[in-house]
């Protein structure tokens, strides 16, 4: 391969494409320098929970890992710490955000959209946290809010094999795609040919949303480990009006249009 993510002109980065999508970390890392806007999609579960949080006005402050650190992390933030899915209380599970009696500021660890978003948010120009339920307020906001000639940078989190390698996973490609599409319905041009293809991903699972969801690898794992619900929710196709934006380390709301 020639070139590689860190030379200016390298291919992966997808210039002289306005928009551009990549997968995971080291995709955000090639793609996003210089852009302005990263987009972190984590379908299943990190930016779902985000937009659910932030649709009750909560702030969510993206964290790589929950160990002593996030701990410390979250009391210096006066921030509550959310645990695995399957943890009591607060969680990596939209469901439990929705459910929670009060929810105001919450570190939300996890090893995909999570660490994405933590690493972005000392480089990134902004960030945006987009899944299905706020892909078309956040391409609005985007049309309204960038000049045309903006690049934008999205990046799907995918899963991790248990060696540690990247795992693409569908439903993030179709919550980017989703995105993408809303962009392209609002007149953006200049895909690269990876963005075009998660749009068009989108476009043909887009009349059985649902079904896709429950039935792809990741939506099948978590409801046989019985969190039908988060799949659900995940599936809340412009459910939210109130796009995430990363601002001074937490993901906060803005809903749009005003």
């Amino acid at each position: 391969m020639s070139g590689s993510p860190s030379e200016p002109d390298a291919p992966q980065r997808q210039r002289p494409y306005s928009v551009r999508f990549e997968w995971g970390l080291d995709g955000a890392r090639a793609v996003v320098p210089g852009a302005d806007l990263a987009v972190v999609v984590d379908v299943l579960s990190f930016t779902t929970c985000v937009s659910v949080a932030v649709d009750r006005g909560a702030m969510v402050f993206p964290y790589p890992l929950r160990d002593v650190s996030a701990s410390e992390f979250a009391a210096h933030h006066g921030a509550s710490l959310a645990g695995p899915r399957d943890s009591v209380g607060l969680s990596l599970s939209p469901a439990s955000l929705r459910g929670a009696p009060a929810l105001e500021r919450v570190v939300l660890p996890s090893p995909n959209g999570s660490t994405i978003s933590h690493d972005l948010a000392a480089s990134a120009r902004q960030v945006v946290a987009v899944s299905l339920r706020n892909a078309a307020a956040t391409a609005d906001w985007v049309h309204s809010t960038l000049p045309a000639d903006a690049v934008i940078a999205v990046v799907a989190a995918g899963e991790k094999w248990a060696g540690g390698g990247l795992r693409p996973a569908l439903e993030d490609e179709l919550g980017a795609g989703a995105f993408i599409a809303g962009l392209t319905a609002a007149g953006r041009g200049a895909l690269s040919p990876e963005a075009t293809a998660a749009a068009a991903a989108f476009d043909a699972a887009e009349p059985r949303l649902a079904a896709v969801l429950r039935d792809c690898s990741s939506g099948r794992e978590l409801i046989d480990a019985g969190f039908a619900e988060d799949v659900r929710i995940a599936a809340e196709l412009d459910g939210s009006s109130v796009v995430a934006l990363l601002k001074d380390g937490a993901f906060q709301g803005k809903s749009f249009p005003n």
